[in-house]
């Protein structure tokens, strides 16, 4: 047994009975291999009543026996996010910086609905890709009707952000517009669709039903300028973390 899978089994052994969520991230947790389905067994038996959250590029289930696998010891407590960076190959191979992502993560998504596995679509907003929300929404709507939501995330900056920032970094002011677009027909089509990391006072008024408190407590901030803000207690507010703080932010 790994280190890395040791510590794993003991964090879920110490968790408490009550937990609501819990969640296998990485890096890609998918590449633990036979450790990774482990975990998620010995998650169902310690803590049946707790629902898991895994966070891959979804690359892993384009074998078709993994996605059953997953189906079979995740059940139905478990909702897997993957990320989808463009309507084409060839956006989507250059954001993930891996030649044949696109159509890897796609046969992903159509191998793990066709075994009842949940799936929440997560959209990274990034300078690469923001011009296309609408044409991607459009997309989802054609070709993923399947997935169970869609999440759209601001950029957190921070580690391959800063390292990658001329190519990638783009303020949420600067793609307010193509955001509402997309968000607004998705809805429309009846997606179940959420803001990720995006202040309210950043989002147009039709945007704010949407908008999640996304942000884990521990990195979680405010602004001073926050604290007469009538939407403050609403508020997902700002990562700590960050190395930057978006442009634009006000008390409503």
């Amino acid at each position: 047994m790994s280190f890395f899978h040791s510590k794993n089994i003991q964090l879920v052994d110490s968790a408490p009975k009550e937990l609501q969520t819990i969640g296998i991230t990485g890096g890609e947790p998918t590449l633990a291999g036979e450790n990774f389905f482990e975990l998620i067994t010995h998650i169902k038996q310690q803590l049946p009543n707790t629902h898991i959250q895994i966070l891959s590029n979804g690359r892993f289930f384009a074998n078709e026996s993994n996605a059953q696998r997953l189906a079979k010891v995740g059940g139905d407590m478990l909702i897997v996010g993957v990320p989808l960076h463009a309507d084409s190959n060839i956006l989507h191979d250059k954001i993930a910086g891996a030649k044949g992502a696109y159509n890897e993560t796609m046969l992903g998504l159509y191998n793990l609905a066709a075994n009842d596995v949940a799936i929440e679509l997560r959209i990274v907003i990034n300078k690469q890709n923001y011009k296309r929300l609408p044409q991607l929404a459009l997309f989802i709507s054609k070709n993923l009707v399947f997935v169970s939501c869609v999440a759209f995330m601001a950029l957190e900056d921070i580690g391959y952000t800063i390292k990658n920032r001329d190519q990638i970094w783009i303020e949420p002011l600067e793609y307010m517009e193509q955001l509402q677009q997309a968000a607004v027909f998705l809805s429309l089509m009846e997606f179940d669709v959420s803001l990720f990391n995006l202040p309210l006072c950043l989002l147009p008024p039709v945007l704010h039903p949407l908008s999640k408190q996304s942000i884990s407590d521990w990195k979680n901030i405010y602004l001073p300028q926050c604290e007469s803000c009538s939407a403050r207690n609403n508020c997902c507010g700002l990562f700590s973390t960050s190395k930057t703080i978006f442009q634009g932010i006000h008390p409503l």
